[in-house]
């Protein structure tokens, strides 16, 4: 099995299913050979909107997802500060930087996510980043 990491963007592409990725994103979500990880970065980025502005079906999509996954990267101070030193290195933004130390934690095999290949993301060469846009 294929321990993945999803970024927001492949989420919000698979629920919403309006952009030219969500095809991408849900075949990623519908396989089986993949077991999925995820933080709670993650989490506060997808569901809050959802259910603030009561789009019940993407709000459902989601907590369905983290209902499924299977390991969580919970120690937020040590994230944090993973996150720091990953984006002082590689010039990731903050959340970008907080989702690659959330990977590396859980053990994730790949991060998958809607970051172009251009972005300093592709540059951390501790896991597979995989972009679905090229």
């Amino acid at each position: 099995m294929i321990r993945t990491y999803l970024d927001s963007g492949v989420l919000f592409s698979a629920a919403r299913e309006t952009d030219a990725f969500s095809e991408k994103a849900l075949e990623v979500l519908e396989d089986e050979n993949r077991n999925f990880a995820s933080s709670l970065f993650v989490r506060l980025e997808v569901l809050p909107k959802a259910i603030c502005y009561r789009r019940a079906n993407e709000a459902q999509f989601y907590q369905e997802y983290f209902e499924a996954v299977q390991y969580w990267a919970n120690d937020v101070a040590t994230l944090i500060e993973d996150g720091y030193q990953i984006a002082c290195k590689h010039g990731l933004s903050l959340i970008d930087a907080l989702h690659v130390a959330a990977a590396l934690a859980v053990g994730a095999d790949e991060l998958v996510t809607t970051e172009r290949s251009t972005k300093p993301m592709h540059h951390v060469r501790k896991i597979r980043v995989v972009s679905m846009v090229g």
